[in-house]
């Protein structure tokens, strides 16, 4: 999830807890749209109040890769779309005052239009610890793929991260860009240096 989001989310918890209940409409929403999986649904109901049902599913939710909040948003619709018209405004008026988050990264802009090669691909693996996991949800990778890279590789970490970010290379394409990389290392609150190492 966008560094951003996450903070929008943080912000907005306790009135979000007060205005929405996160009952059946919005929880059966996000796992069916494969955001949260059978067990994070039921920790959330086990919950004994709709304000601890709110307060874990905003806990779970910036976990859940780059589709999360949207999905969140859309989930508001059916029975709160005043709420959701709401956060869509607090969001454009945050957005519009930002600055641009790749302004503090010494790549170049030619660099970060580029597709990276495998051997980039395996420094910048060497370099990540125990939040790939997350990095490679925040490229699109599916939970099941991310698993399947731990259990080929299980004697080594970097082999792990590696096998993770080539799979996302082959499915994005050209849209593999170092830019997206930047983007889902700064949603799991990792500095740019990581990859400046990699790529300056």
């Amino acid at each position: 999830m966008d560094p951003k989001h996450k903070e929008f989310l943080r912000k907005h918890r306790l009135d979000l807890s007060n205005q929405i209940l996160t009952d059946e409409t919005i929880v059966q929403y996000l796992y069916q749209e494969g955001i949260l999986t059978e067990s994070q649904v039921e920790e959330i109901q086990a919950q004994t109040t709709n304000k601890k049902k709110t307060f874990k599913l905003l806990d779970i939710l910036p976990t859940r890769g780059p589709h999360a909040f949207g999905a969140f948003l859309k989930s508001l619709e059916e029975e709160f779309i005043w709420v959701k018209e709401r956060l869509q405004q607090d969001l454009q008026d945050a957005e519009a005052h930002e600055p641009n988050p790749t302004e503090k990264c010494e790549i170049p802009e030619e660099t970060l239009r580029k597709v990276p090669t495998d051997r980039e691909l395996n420094q910048l693996a060497s370099r990540l610890g125990p939040e790939w996991e997350s990095v490679l949800l925040d490229l699109g990778l599916t939970t099941g793929q991310v698993f399947r890279c731990r259990a080929n590789h299980p004697l080594s970490l970097q082999s792990q991260v590696l096998a993770g970010l080539v799979l996302w290379k082959q499915a994005s394409g050209r849209a593999a860009t170092v830019q997206k990389l930047l983007r889902s290392l700064e949603a799991c609150q990792i500095h740019p240096s990581v990859l400046e190492d990699v790529f300056r």
